[in-house]
């Protein structure tokens, strides 16, 4: 039987590849609208977040996201990224 491999990306607040699903991902539409991404099949351009809060400062602070996605992101976008963390 064939082991099936398990996708991972990079945090862009740690830097540390991790699994897919332990991820938020944060994606820029084709016309150029920024969302974050529960289910990850949203079209469009793509950056992960680990599920902590420290991640995401980190992220937030370097403005990684905003260089990933190639987009000035919101305050509204960082803040809806904050309540999914505190909320899981």
């Amino acid at each position: 039987m064939k082991v099936k491999k398990i996708p991972l990306r990079m945090c862009t607040g740690c830097m540390e590849m991790k699994p897919k699903k332990e991820l938020i991902r944060v994606v820029k539409s084709p016309e150029g609208e920024v969302s974050v991404d529960l289910t990850g099949k949203k079209s469009g351009r793509g950056a992960y977040v680990c599920k902590n809060a420290e991640c995401l400062e980190k992220a937030f602070k370097a403005k990684r996201l905003s260089r990933n996605l190639d987009v000035v992101i919101d305050e509204e976008i960082y803040n809806r990224l904050r309540n999914e963390i505190e909320n899981e």
